[in-house]
């Protein structure tokens, strides 16, 4: 099980393989982000995007798909996360594309008020087939501490 004390500054880790399909960016962009360019190879012609791009929410959704399939690898004592400090949506990610998710522990914290628990910043990053960053997130992450 990997606790708060667990986590190192500094450390690193690569995963994940998501291949992003026609289908899904449709269906995605129909339900939760119906601009145009997410939904019709014409209304995206006429855009810096030059074609169908899946929303950058979607992207979110395919990394978190990522990050939670790493973290069934290694049981962790993880509690959740209040948010995200920055998010950037670097590239557009197009159908055809493939994901994956590099990450870095940038600082931890244990909780003043919980000692039971601690916080921890992680940035991410997520890359396309080029291995060009296509979006970058540093988020807050709530954690156990390990049982005395």
């Amino acid at each position: 099980m990997l606790y708060f004390e667990d986590l190192v500054i500094g450390t690193k880790a690569a995963f994940g393989r998501y291949e992003v399909t026609r289908e899904e960016v449709l269906e995605f962009a129909q339900k939760y982000d119906p601009q145009p360019f997410h939904l019709s190879d014409e209304a995206a012609a006429q855009t810096h995007f030059g074609r169908i791009a899946a929303s950058g929410w979607h992207t979110c959704a395919m990394m978190m798909r990522m990050l939670v399939e790493n973290m069934s690898t290694v049981q962790q004592a993880g509690l959740g996360s209040p948010g995200q400090n920055e998010l950037r949506w670097l590239k557009p990610v197009y159908p055809g594309d493939v994901l994956r998710v590099e990450t870095e522990v940038l600082e931890k914290t244990p909780s003043r008020s919980k000692p039971d628990i601690g916080s921890f910043l992680s940035r991410a990053t997520v890359f396309n087939q080029h291995d060009e960053p296509v979006m970058t997130t540093v988020a807050i992450g709530l954690i156990r501490r390990r049982p005395a």
